[in-house]
């Protein structure tokens, strides 16, 4: 790749770390905020739920009716917005505000990723889409890892709003980026309402958008107890638990990095094995459960498997747009990060249900099945599109 589409590489990651921090940092300082508006902690948490919920329905209809304009004022325009709704996050003194501005947030958010996807694809030669794709999504897997941490300690040492100050500055940085590294040659495609119900109704792109959701509701099934997994089920110290955690995080960086490697054409043909070893990692954890570091080991591989599929299904999306909804490429680039949020929610639900009806390590298990289903839709829907 030439000096230019590197530097717009980094700018993508960039864009994508940064809206990541934004939205799951609000998660380690429900305390915080709580305490600070005078509301209860399950009232804050509404907030999350809101994001989701904005994000899954504001992105495919705010990405159709903007997919008509040029890419580089859409995007720069895009991040204005997000900067304008953190920083009516920061000065919010009620419930209402705040929550309007995360809502707002979370639409543009949605934006922001699927326009980036869709320079990633076609602004980078088509051998290393595949890579730069999973360069671009490790943007969310290090907010994670270092941004959440991170605007969490701000919040509990210097307030919350703090925090969103930090994010806005942020964001001021990756504008500034923008202006020099983004591409202005990318024209938008007329899109509609029209076209995105056609889209989103076609058979074929709803079993492909189960994928991602199954896969990476297999995981969070597991995933979203594993503090206490590891707390009442594997035995490890509760002071413990950070650096586990942490080892955790570093791994799905690596699940990133080698998920470039595998996002080869045709490459969906082979997914299904990775959600079958997916199945195996996450059932083998009932039985090693009592072994600490066979546990632990595990647990590991569970976080490396985590977004392997990730940018072979970001490509497949693109490729079913080109060949069924031409005009539909950003709502193709939009779709993947939909259906890992809708799947994220599923997965946690599906887990709450199993630990308080069943016990919590039989999540394990459970979301073995889960991943079982995503293996199996993946071979129906490639038979189906091949012929």
């Amino acid at each position: 790749m030439s000096s230019m589409q590197r530097f717009m590489v980094f700018c993508l990651f960039l864009l994508t770390f940064t809206v990541g921090t934004s939205e799951f940092v609000v998660i380690g300082l429900l305390n915080e905020i709580a305490e600070g508006l005078n509301q209860t902690i399950s009232s804050i948490g509404i907030m999350v739920t809101g994001f989701a919920v904005a994000f899954a329905v504001g992105t495919p209809i705010f990405t159709s009716l903007l997919s008509r304009f040029p890419k580089y004022p859409l995007i720069l325009s895009a991040l204005l917005v997000f900067i304008a709704g953190n920083v009516l996050g920061a000065c919010s003194h009620s419930f209402t505000i705040l929550f309007l501005s995360r809502i707002v947030t979370a639409i543009v958010t949605g934006v922001l990723i699927a326009n980036a996807m869709t320079l990633a694809s076609v602004k980078v030669p088509q051998e290393k889409i595949g890579s730069v794709i999973s360069i671009v999504f490790s943007g969310f897997t290090i907010a994670g890892v270092l941004g959440v941490p991170l605007g969490t300690y701000i919040g509990q040492t210097s307030g919350w709003r703090m925090t969103f100050w930090s994010i806005v500055i942020l964001g001021g940085v990756l504008f500034v980026i923008s202006l020099f590294a983004l591409p202005r040659d990318v024209k938008g495609e007329k899109g509609s309402l029209k076209l995105l119900v056609k889209f989103i109704a076609h058979p074929k792109i709803i079993l492909t958008a189960l994928i991602p959701a199954l896969s990476i509701g297999a995981t969070y099934a597991v995933y979203t107890y594993l503090t206490p997994l590891l707390e009442e089920a594997v035995g490890i110290p509760r002071n413990y638990i950070s650096a586990v955690l942490l080892m955790y995080g570093v791994i799905s960086v690596v699940s990133n990095l080698l998920a470039g490697a595998i996002a080869k054409r045709e490459s969906i043909s082979k997914l299904r094995f990775v959600f079958l070893i997916q199945a195996v990692i996450l059932a083998a954890l009932f039985l090693t459960s009592h072994l600490s570091i066979l546990a632990l080991i595990n647990i590991g591989l569970m976080s490396l498997v985590m977004y392997l599929a990730v940018p072979a299904l970001q490509m497949y999306f693109i490729q079913m747009a080109d060949r069924y909804f031409p005009a539909a490429k950003d709502l193709a680039s939009a779709l993947t990060p939909i259906s890992l949020n809708v799947g994220i929610a599923l997965g946690s639900l599906i887990g709450s249900w199993t630990a308080t009806g069943m016990g919590l390590i039989h999540v394990t298990w459970i979301g073995g099945i889960i991943a079982l289903l995503a293996s199996f839709v993946t071979f129906i829907s490639y038979r189906i599109n091949r012929k």
